[in-house]
């Protein structure tokens, strides 16, 4: 666990009220209160906590408590939260704004409570067998405490390898058998041996659109919460280090951070070489507009597969996209710059819309609620948007009125990789029902089963591993219930999706990031990684493996004769250099 904390390390042993025995152990990222009077497990009376991640309105919190007749010894959020717990119950986390997965032993009711944030930003495992419950952050501490690791999940290996990433976290399979997650916005109870049903503290609303609000009360709102939930996230006793692009999402973060809040912002960015995600010229701009200290990190191939491994063993799991690779050597960079916290633009995208496929659905959505607007949102697509998206499902601006159940766009080749595996798998696409409009639903899916689950993972073990807390300011509850707020007919304007999170950082991140359609993020294709002309590396990759009792190895060889790898190739070929790792490491 030092990873996750090598600051201090503790641990409690107790008996519950009902006589079982409770062991709770801490590792210790010391972020607010270095004193060691706030390591964890914390015990206030009788009761104890032992948690990962922050509440960070524990100041507003505190001065609650305290005129309610609290007495606090640290100045940490912890004993904010221990004693939130203890006067409150299980149910005063409501009041709690933050990211944690916690475990917290209730002396007054005799049972033990593990409970995740609202969006499921800190992991949370949980495993239960004849002989009790064991829970932890990582699946690696659970496999520590069992003495074993667990059988591999082969239906979720097969979802990554057919599916991809974003069918992950469409069910609530782990990639082991048995292991699964405390729910996001979740608590569990858990009495003597046994365990209750999830409890929901906190459950998103939608369709709350107010059809009144007009478009410059949707930006003034948006901007007002987003600058509390950044003035709430950089609260904190060690410097913060931001993750910087030339995308409106971190920039926007900066930019409040930097000019709103007087913050000495250091961000660093992962420089690509790649001609159709280089972004060189926007982040320069960011640089010298909003005078920031800047670090370049440099895509490396270097030791490629090595590193690969490590990070498989890691993560406990297959990497999920090459993405990821990259973003691990970014959070290295940041630790030897000295930082303990890093801060990311995760969920703009899936708060104010921002992928290709929202300015499909917000066509099919004017289509039917404004005609003029759908004519002008038209004919700005066409002259924005036409030209730079890829994807050949959503080059057709009429993709979802024609058939608006169709997610072929997003399972892209599905069946073209189905046909590697030895085994048949076909799980067709499906997503939750949350909200009426399409756009809106298409967004809340992405928020919390298809894109936003995959980051969160990523992020928290890319950070923990170099021992980062990274925060994620756009999932903040207080600006998701105001965009939920917001009229769909605001969300794009003049072709450019996110409109009104650019309006509302206009005047503070510069002009062209603002105005800029473009939609990068990072990505790298494979044979900037791997020469798979090179016999040594093909050698490698075709080596006898337990994946190929997944795989067929004829058609891996197939792939690797390619001299060009289309985009969903280049990330099939990735899936499988991770599953054969992560198998050779974990297949019994």
């Amino acid at each position: 666990m030092r990873r996750r904390g090598p600051d201090a390390e503790n641990r409690v042993a107790l008996r519950t009220r009902s006589g079982s025995h409770l062991h709770l152990l801490h590792s210790r990222l010391s972020i607010i209160d270095l004193d060691h009077r706030a390591d964890q497990p914390f015990s206030v009376d009788g009761c104890v906590l032992s948690y990962n991640g922050e509440v960070y309105n524990y100041p507003e919190l505190r001065a609650a408590l305290e005129k309610e007749g609290e007495k606090f010894s640290t100045s940490s959020d912890t004993e904010v939260l221990a004693r939130q717990l203890v006067r409150k119950g299980i149910e005063g986390v409501r009041a709690c704004e933050g990211m944690w997965g916690f475990a917290w032993y209730d002396a007054n009711t005799g049972s033990l409570y593990l409970c995740r944030d609202r969006f499921g930003e800190k992991p949370l495992y949980v495993y239960r067998n004849e002989e009790g419950v064991y829970f932890g952050s990582e699946p690696k501490f659970i496999f520590a405490l069992l003495g074993r690791a667990l059988p591999v999940n082969r239906r979720q290996l097969s979802r990554y390898l057919v599916n991809g990433y974003k069918a992950l976290y469409k069910t609530r399979e782990t990639f082991f058998e048995g292991l699964h997650e405390v729910a996001a916005g979740a608590y569990l109870e858990c009495d003597g041996r046994a365990a209750k049903p999830e409890t929901f503290y906190w459950r998103p609303a939608f369709d709350t659109e107010q059809q009144d609000m007009s478009y410059d009360e949707a930006v003034a709102g948006a901007r007002a919460a987003l600058v509390r939930s950044v003035e709430l996230r950089l609260r904190a006793d060690v410097p913060i280090a931001f993750c910087l692009s030339g995308g409106v999402d971190s920039n926007a973060l900066i930019s409040i951070a930097k000019r709103q809040l007087g913050y000495d912002v250091h961000g660093f960015t992962i420089m690509n070489t790649d001609s159709r995600y280089e972004e060189r010229s926007m982040v320069e701009t960011a640089v010298g507009d909003l005078g920031l200290r800047h670090t370049q990190v440099p895509v490396s191939t270097e030791n490629f597969l090595p590193n690969l491994r490590t990070l498989v063993r890691y993560h406990d799991a297959p990497v999920y996209t090459i993405t990821y690779y990259a973003q691990w050597r970014l959070m290295e960079a940041i630790r030897q710059a000295g930082y303990k916290v890093s801060v990311s633009g995760t969920a703009a995208d899936e708060l104010f819309s921002g992928y290709f496929d929202h300015h499909n659905a917000y066509l099919a959505a004017m289509r039917i609620e404004d005609g003029r607007l759908h004519r002008q949102a038209l004919e700005d697509w066409r002259s924005v948007v036409a030209p730079i998206v890829r994807n050949p499902y959503l080059q057709d601006p009429d993709y979802f009125v024609k058939c608006p159940e169709s997610r072929a766009h997003i399972y892209l080749d599905a069946a073209l990789f189905a046909a590697f595996l030895t085994r048949p798998f076909d799980e067709p696409f499906q997503e939750a029902a949350y909200a009426g409009s399409l756009l809106r639903n298409r967004m809340a899916n992405e928020l919390f089963h298809e894109s936003v689950p995959v980051i969160l993972h990523e992020d928290d073990l890319n950070a923990m591993y170099y021992s980062i807390e990274n925060r994620s300011p756009f999932l903040d509850t207080a600006l998701f219930d105001w965009c939920q707020r917001i009229p769909t007919r605001h969300l794009v304007k003049k072709g450019r999706a996110k409109a009104v999170l650019r309006d509302a950082v206009r005047g503070l991140a510069p002009d062209a990031i603002v105005d800029n359609p473009r939609k990068v993020g990072f990505n790298a294709p494979m044979h900037g990684y791997l020469d798979t002309g090179s016999r040594v590396v093909r050698d490698a990759l075709l080596a006898d493996s337990p994946v190929f009792d997944v795989i067929r190895r004829d058609r891996v060889s197939e792939l690797l004769d390619l001299e060009e790898f289309p985009n969903s190739r280049s990330k099939f070929l990735f899936n499988f250099v991770c599953a054969k790792i992560f198998l050779e490491e974990y297949a019994a």
